[in-house]
């Protein structure tokens, strides 16, 4: 298995981040079959001073070699090597309130706090119908679709 991040099947790399915020993600303990589900941003936003003031700047964030933010998943990731993990992106987002939203959202419907399957010991979100704005515009104009077909 390769340690790349995988999206639709295939190994997803920078050049295919388009104008994309982050992404919601499984990553597969290999071994033992346990998972979690987290989000993760492309960029963050960064401060330095110039000329004796704070300028903000955005810079790529660790993305590409991150497993996660559990202790318990990290320790395995050390325990069993990052070749024993299969990392899955499972939405990319336009924003950090869709992140927040689609994350969340996958964590209920896959019950990963009442299953000993998920690393997951928390779900925490905070997100108004605003912040997804982009994303329900995105569903109708797909189930409009749908009833076309």
């Amino acid at each position: 298995m390769g340690l790349n991040w995988i999206y639709n099947k295939q190994d997803f790399t920078e050049d295919l981040i388009g104008d994309n915020y982050g992404f919601v993600y499984q990553i597969t303990n290999l071994t033992n079959g346990k998972k979690y589900i987290g989000k993760k941003f492309f960029y963050s936003t960064k401060t330095k001073q110039v000329k004796g003031k704070k300028k903000r700047y955005k810079s790529f964030s660790d993305w590409q070699t991150y497993y996660g933010s559990s202790d318990l998943l990290k320790q395995d990731v050390i325990q069993y090597g990052k070749e024993s993990f299969l990392r899955v992106i499972l939405h990319l987002c336009q924003s950090k309130g869709e992140c927040g939203y689609l994350e969340a959202k996958e964590q209920f419907l896959n019950n990963v706090l009442e299953s000993d399957e998920y690393y997951n010991t928390w779900i925490m979100c905070r997100i108004r119908k605003s912040h997804i704005k982009d994303y329900n515009e995105k569903l109708q104009r797909h189930s409009g679709r749908d009833r076309k077909s």
